[in-house]
């Protein structure tokens, strides 16, 4: 059994070919899909939320969830367009269970599957507990921290959840404001309203507001729970 998944480049995404007496290397054919297996490595999805599409996130005819749809789709279509610019994040806020997480994966996944962009994913209280393990450390730390800071888009999953310490803000900090100072757009869900984000610590709260101002995305009313009411 081989152990390449194309034998023609052997997993490196280029062959060579003759061409006037030089060899040169080309793309193959297979380059595509390699690098897009590579982002998906890489990003830290799991392969169930993998599964996550606009197609199966159920707006169960609520205006709410049908306008929070809408406005995932805009800004995934509209990203490559505005992905330099100051506001070119997006953010997802309100109630537990109303989807956020599914319309963030949703919106991440198609980055990777339809636009080719690399994302990374990060669960807040996993990511933040496994950072302060290692903020004595230098080396460690930078490691930790890294993949969030340079990531092409980042996905912040449940931010804020349960009692941030001055630790984890410090941390959040440093992560927002890289990105903040280097135009790298995010994608965020959290139970916390624009106006909770800004009270509880305005220097990170500002910068997110600011970065996601044409995208923000509130889910608040009746019934949106689908873990009670679907």
């Amino acid at each position: 059994m081989s152990r390449y998944e194309c034998e023609k480049c052997m997993d490196t995404g280029y062959v060579l070919v003759r061409q006037d007496g030089y060899d040169i290397s080309v793309k193959c054919e297979c380059h595509e899909k390699l690098m897009y297996r590579r982002r998906l490595r890489r990003s830290g999805i799991s392969e169930e939320m993998q599964k996550k599409g606009f197609k199966d996130f159920d707006c169960r005819g609520i205006d709410v969830l049908e306008q929070a749809k809408t406005a995932a789709v805009g800004y995934y279509q509209g990203f490559l367009g505005r992905e330099n610019s100051r506001h070119n994040s997006i953010i997802f806020c309100g109630q537990v269970g109303a989807g956020k997480t599914h319309l963030g994966m949703a919106v991440c996944n198609n980055l990777l599957n339809v636009c080719n962009v690399e994302v990374v994913y990060m669960a807040y209280r996993n990511a933040i507990t496994e950072i302060k393990q290692s903020v004595t450390d230098k080396e460690n730390y930078y490691a930790a921290t890294e993949p969030y800071r340079r990531a092409r888009v980042l996905y912040m999953d449940d931010l804020l959840k349960g009692k941030p310490t001055e630790a984890d803000i410090n941390i959040l900090y440093e992560l927002v404001n890289y990105r903040y100072m280097h135009n790298k757009p995010m994608v965020i869900s959290t139970e916390r309203l624009p106006d909770d984000l800004a009270g509880f610590d305005e220097a990170v709260g500002s910068r997110i507001i600011e970065m996601c101002r044409d995208n923000i995305v509130i889910l608040k009313g009746e019934k949106l729970n689908y873990r009670i009411y679907s």
